[in-house]
């Protein structure tokens, strides 16, 4: 009875981000991989463009615009710096940084490539996802972990902004 809203959740998300028109639903997916080759966490922010330019447009700069022919630098460095401050991991209890690769936009979708380098020994993986807390009150941000053999997914929202998967 406990996954009813998860399993509803992962029927509803893909509905929402396929949907090119404006959406009443506010809801972003990250996911979180394990390259055992190597040794990185690959991690995948899916967030709909006008939510997240209207965030970032709020915090940092009103004249921006994520769009293909966009000052890429700008963006880059606002994202970064916005994802780094609401999408937080801790491996083995420690906090972890990400390196921001890059973005890409399909149809209404903000793709956001990070990475976690020189991993190993994961005994256990802790994510924080605030991701647009500050600027929907309904938000909900899915976290989809691929680790070790283990495939696990949470539902996270502003009074539970985080989710810890042990491998002891």
């Amino acid at each position: 009875m406990k996954s009813i809203p998860y399993i509803l959740a992962f029927i509803i998300a893909p509905i929402l981000v396929s949907n090119t028109l404006e959406h009443e639903y506010y809801v972003s997916v990250t996911k979180i991989e394990y390259a055992e080759e190597q040794q990185s966490l690959q991690i995948i922010s899916q967030i709909f463009i006008d939510d997240l330019e209207a965030l970032l447009k709020m915090r940092y700069n009103e004249d921006l615009k994520l769009a293909p022919d966009s000052d890429a630098n700008t963006v880059d460095t606002y994202m970064k710096r916005y994802l780094s401050d609401k999408l937080e991991l801790k491996v083995n209890g420690n906090p972890v940084k990400f390196n921001f690769i890059g973005k890409e936009y399909k149809d209404d979708i903000a793709y956001c490539y990070l990475e976690v380098e020189n991993v190993s020994n994961i005994r256990s993986i802790e994510v924080s996802n605030r991701i647009l807390f500050d600027k929907f009150a309904d938000q909900q941000n899915i976290v989809r972990l691929k680790l070790l053999g283990n495939n696990k997914s949470f539902l996270l929202v502003p009074d539970n902004d985080k989710c810890m998967l042990n491998f002891d």
